[in-house]
């Protein structure tokens, strides 16, 4: 953890998030150039940053999120703005994206291979144009509309401790 703050201020932090290792008292070109200086490395970046001194460095990062109370530059700068000043949404943001990235290489691997068995089976012969073409369609809508279930659960149900049904 990078921070602007005070050495007591980034313990604190560090601690309650976690985290093994900090900076404190990090001036904004020290943020950026510590983050170049890990993308040198090879290291992928996420930035997070809420303030005007943080532009530099979410600008330079390979992946930067800034919070709803946010500076205007650095919502501007960021490629994600959170809807929340909760840092837990950070981590619901990284499920949803990693859930999203799962589905779209499940669905890229169906439709291929789909795909792929609709052309040999047109080739060979063994089906028809129009009924290749009929699956093709038909295989498109079923990935729409699997597709549209929730990708992650529903947080209001597991805060209730679940739904009517699972109480009774």
């Amino acid at each position: 953890m990078l921070t602007g703050d005070s050495e007591s201020a980034a313990k604190v932090v560090s601690e309650q998030l976690g985290i093994d290792r900090y900076y404190a008292g990090i001036l904004p070109e020290d943020k950026a150039q510590a983050v170049k200086e890990f993308k040198r490395l090879g290291r992928k970046v996420l930035m997070v940053g809420d303030g005007i001194n943080d532009s530099p460095a979410l600008a330079a990062a390979d992946v930067s999120v800034s919070m709803k109370d946010s500076s205007d530059i650095a919502r501007e700068v960021a490629d994600v703005t959170l809807l929340s000043s909760d840092l837990s949404q950070l981590v619901s943001a990284g499920l949803l994206s990693q859930a999203l990235m799962l589905r779209i290489r499940r669905n890229f691997n169906y439709i291929a291979g789909f795909n792929t068995a609709l052309l040999a089976l047109g080739i060979g012969g063994v089906l028809t144009v129009g009924t290749t073409a009929l699956l093709h369609n038909a295989s498109t809508i079923g990935i729409g509309i699997v597709s549209m279930r929730p990708l992650l659960p529903d947080v209001r149900k597991l805060s209730d401790g679940g739904s009517d049904a699972e109480q009774k």
